[in-house]
Parts: structure tokens; C-alpha cells; sequence
């Protein structure tokens, strides 16, 4: 499934969201309602956000990993992040986002045990 340039893949229990080049109000709608949906529709356990191709990020973007997360706390699952570049970090950090989520350098980081 592709929404303005924010593409998903699934592996067992995880759902990798790849993040657009610019996270803002505009695609952050569509993100929350494809995703709502694909929770609805799946066991999902643990999500990922792929920010390696993304260089701005706003409130609504913030707003997003926050509704992912304490949805999936609630259902004892987890949410993630890899491949935040230094503006991005610097948002997930300002923010508290980092307190939050756990963060990865890469793909193959996040995913750890080679099941990629």
C-alpha cells in the first residue's frame, strides 16, 4: 500500500512504515487512517518507522508516533524508529520522543536477529 510516498511492509507480527521525505499535516491524516486500519486488520505486535528519507518533520508528525505508541503500550506491544538523520533527531529528541520510543541506526539494527 503507498499514501503520499509513506510505504508499508508487514513481517510476521511487525509493520514497517517507511516515512515520506516531509512529514507534515497533510499526509499525517492519511498515515493515521491506513494505519488504524492495518491494526484493525492484523495482529501487529510491533511497528517501525523507517525515517531514512525523511528531512522534515512537524507537530503532527510528533502527534502520530505519540497515538502509535500509546496504542500499542496498551496492547503490550512496542513502536521503534531507524534511520532518523540529525534534523529528524534533533525533532525526536526536542520532543521526548527518544524517552519513548527505542531507536535504531539501521534496517538490519532494528530487526536484529536477520529475519529480513
Amino acid at each position: 500500500m503507498e499514501s503520499a510516498n509513506i510505504t508499508y511492509e508487514a513481517f510476521g507480527d511487525t509493520l514497517v512504515i517507511h516515512m515520506p521525505k516531509e512529514l507534515d499535516h497533510h499526509n499525517c491524516r492519511r498515515l493515521k487512517t491506513d494505519t488504524d486500519l492495518m491494526l484493525e486488520e492484523n495482529f501487529v505486535r510491533r511497528i517501525l518507522f523507517d525515517f531514512g528519507k525523511t528531512e522534515f518533520m512537524d507537530s503532527s508528525g510528533i502527534g502520530v508516533l505519540l497515538s502509535r505508541y500509546k496504542e500499542m503500550a496498551a496492547s503490550r506491544g512496542s513502536v521503534c524508529y531507524y534511520g532518523a538523520g540529525a534534523r529528524v533527531m534533533r525533532i525526536l529528541k526536542m520532543s521526548g520522543i527518544c524517552g519513548l520510543l527505542k531507536g535504531y541506526a539501521s534496517r538490519e539494527e532494528a530487526f536484529g536477529d536477520g529475519s529480513i
